[in-house]
């Protein structure tokens, strides 16, 4: 078969020295081959294949896991020739008759009982029931190994440590017989060719256990497909919730696939029922929340949707509304600090003086019903009131009132009119002004998690470029409170940042991480590989592949295991999650020309 694109390079080359044209099989070819009688040479490369020829009664689902994820560079096939039902219900009949005939021989010599024998024929009667009820099926199955080495003492180390894997599992590997590597090798390459023909009959259900798409690592029975671990090509199938707390941190430079990541997860949770809330800087989400049916909120001071920051959650049974009460309080002292430019501890003591007052004012109190407290509910003006009143608060007031009146009050000074009662809810602040951002974060934030502490429900919140919010420390604290308290509320956060420098300067970036039990790392720079190393203690290994890593390949950790993964996605997945320019541009163009 010959390369088209060579085919005008070909003929000029043999025109001028002679040479044949150039094939596929030049190109993929090694430079030669060795056979010996128990292993092959591929160039320099030693090679050897076996393949199993005994297993235990009983086979445990995963059980070639450890295979699989065994750290040598090995080729695994594996060949299954299903089986007519009608010819092996004969087979089987023949076999059952000789058992019993076995078992009556012993009785009347009056020998003792073998339980092997009875065995044997239980299961067989079993099998012939279940192959009649066409609940299980029989089949042929090979399955072959090709291991390689530098060097013969390296193959039979590879070996050794193979045998002992599988042997401590009841199940044995044998050699390609002599003279039939090359063959064995065939058989281990996507040819879908079975050239050793060495073959053990298994029915259905111990069949099923040889699944190959496990990791010993990162693969669970429930949860959703995060992507393909490179070390393995097996899936990585995980639950988030089933880990000591659901919270995760995505590091990774521009352009890395942190944000396509990240809408891969949340439309495969969404598919399992769990509901997913963003607070997108950048307007990212707004597509996919348009697509799957959600809500979308454009925080900005000319939109129409307002949030209070005065809201407060209503507390649940089993919480004590004086501790919600005087919580929220504290959180709020929080956002005045950002919203004012910072406090001095005088003023720090004026404010939370002022914010119990100004519940109080509107009767909400700890001794007050907490069902009445979203009806009376303050405003940013209700706050200033109270604060003019009291001694020392000049300053305060002047500051205050760019919140109250004018331009900004349109923002800060309504009352709530959004609703999150859709299973996925973005909060976009692309058009929020620069030095509003990080308040903006806090505010919606504070939204989310009265309405999370309110109502029990399985929950991911997505927190995009959470540098915004580190850059203040109460933003940074909040942040942090939330992460270590959302596992009683059902709820697990992600944080996603390119900034790792600005993360990491924060003295709460740290225990962020910490707190997480999910950390996945995309592709890195230069300039902050030094500190992520440091950070998940990464080798140096590990180092290079995320300095070389491809768009949304990165690392994976859950708890103490990690593999390279790569975030894949079926095509109408990408359609709906890609920010790649050229993909929005042809979208768009394609949409006009079907108008």
């Amino acid at each position: 078969m010959k390369l088209p694109f060579f085919k005008k390079k070909e003929e000029k080359i043999g025109e001028i020295v002679g040479a044949p044209p150039i094939e596929l099989k030049d190109i993929l070819a090694p430079s030669s081959i060795t056979i010996a009688p128990n292993y092959f040479l591929l160039g320099g490369r030693f090679a050897r294949t076996f393949f199993i020829f005994s297993y235990p009664r009983y086979l445990t689902a995963g059980w070639l896991s450890p295979v699989i994820n065994f750290n040598a560079p090995m080729d695994i096939a594996i060949h299954i020739h299903p089986l007519e039902t009608g010819i092996v219900l004969k087979q089987l009949r023949k076999k059952l008759t000789e058992v019993q005939a076995e078992i009556m021989e012993r009785e009347e010599k009056g020998l003792v009982r073998e339980p092997a024998l009875e065995m044997a024929y239980r299961d067989l009667e079993e099998m012939r029931d279940k192959l009649v009820s066409a609940q299980e099926r029989m089949f042929r199955v090979g399955i072959y190994l090709t291991i390689y080495g530098n060097s013969e003492k390296e193959l039979k180390d590879i070996e050794t440590d193979l045998r002992s894997i599988l042997e401590s599992k009841l199940v044995y590997l044998k050699q390609a017989h002599y003279y039939q590597q090359i063959e064995g090798f065939v058989s281990t390459l996507p040819y879908g060719t079975d050239k050793v023909m060495n073959h053990t009959t298994l029915n259905t259900a111990p069949l099923s256990t040889t699944f190959p798409f496990t990791s010993f690592d990162l693969s669970s029975n429930e949860g959703i497909l995060y992507g393909i671990n490179l070390h393995n090509n097996s899936l990585i199938l995980f639950d988030r919730f089933s880990l000591e707390n659901a919270n995760s941190v995505v590091f990774g430079k521009a352009g890395g696939g942190k944000s396509y990541m990240v809408k891969l997860e949340i439309l495969r949770s969404l598919m399992l029922g769990t509901e997913v809330i963003v607070l997108d800087p950048e307007n990212e989400y707004k597509t996919l929340a348009g697509a799957v049916g959600g809500s979308f909120f454009n925080i900005c001071l000319g939109s129409p949707h307002h949030i209070n920051p005065f809201d407060l959650p209503v507390p649940r049974e089993d919480e004590d509304p004086a501790t919600v009460l005087r919580s929220s309080i504290i959180n709020l002292v929080g956002l005045m600090r950002i919203m004012l430019g910072g406090l001095t501890p005088e003023e720090d003591a004026l404010i939370d003086r002022a914010l119990t007052e100004t519940y109080a004012a509107k009767d909400i109190t700890p001794e007050s019903d907490p069902k009445t407290w979203p009806e009376k509910i303050p405003l940013m003006e209700d706050f200033e009131e109270i604060l003019s009143r009291m001694e020392g608060t000049e300053s305060l007031v002047r500051r205050v009132k760019r919140f109250t009146r004018g331009t900004f009050a349109q923002l800060f000074n309504q009352p709530t009119n959004i609703n999150i009662n859709r299973p996925f809810v973005v909060f976009g602040i692309r058009d929020m002004e620069e030095e509003l951002k990080s308040i903006a974060m806090f505010i919606i934030m504070r939204y989310i998690w009265n309405k999370v502490r309110s109502e029990l429900k399985k929950r991911i919140l997505v927190i995009d470029e959470a540098w915004w919010l580190m850059q203040s420390e109460d933003g940074a604290s909040f942040l942090y409170g939330i992460c270590k308290r959302a596992r009683k509320y059902w709820l697990g956060v992600t944080t996603i940042t390119q900034d790792v420098n600005d993360f990491m300067r924060s003295v709460y970036g740290q225990p962020i991480i910490t707190n997480s039990s999910l950390q996945i790392i995309m592709k890195q720079s230069p300039a902050t590989i030094d500190i992520v190393q440091q950070t998940f203690n990464l080798t140096e290994e590990e180092k290079y592949m995320l300095l070389e890593a491809e768009i949304g390949e990165g690392i994976f950790f859950a708890g103490k295991k990690h593999v390279f993964f790569r975030a894949v996605a079926s095509y109408i997945e990408d359609q709906l999650i890609t920010t790649s320019p050229e993909q929005v541009a042809r979208a768009r163009k394609m949409k006009e020309i079907l108008k």
